[in-house]
């Protein structure tokens, strides 16, 4: 059996650039790419923390050390420049994956800068 899980999160990174006239996708920082271990080309959800929007497209590369997350194509309708962001990349793993298994989640700062990074959540109290 495969079960999907959160495979990594750019959490609380913030829009650069919203383009409509361009071919679509997510533009993200080449570095960051890395870091989460998101591949270009691979899809993603995008959740807008501003608006409520939630959107699929697919991540390209961006210049590494720009700190550019660009919202293009149709999906430019659903962010602008200075919204907050949560990019996730989910994947499907095997019950023998699963006992081993750590997402990658790195946290930005409002200038889309590492502020730190996870591999869990913490346990949210009632």
């Amino acid at each position: 059996m495969q079960t999907t899980m959160l495979k990594a999160k750019l959490h609380q990174a913030r829009v650069t650039h919203a383009v409509l006239n361009y071919e679509g996708s997510c533009a993200i920082d080449g570095d960051l790419l890395d870091m989460a271990g998101i591949r270009e080309f691979e899809q993603i959800q995008i959740y807008n923390i501003a608006n409520g929007e939630r959107f699929t497209t697919y991540a390209i590369r961006g210049e590494e050390g720009s700190k550019i997350i660009s919202v293009n194509g149709a999906a430019a309708h659903k962010a602008v420049v200075g919204d907050s962001v949560i990019i996730c990349a989910y994947a499907n793993y095997d019950e023998q994956e699963l006992k081993t298994f750590k997402p990658r989640m790195i946290y930005m700062t409002e200038k889309n800068e590492v502020s730190h990074t996870s591999n869990a959540i913490a346990v949210q109290l009632a």
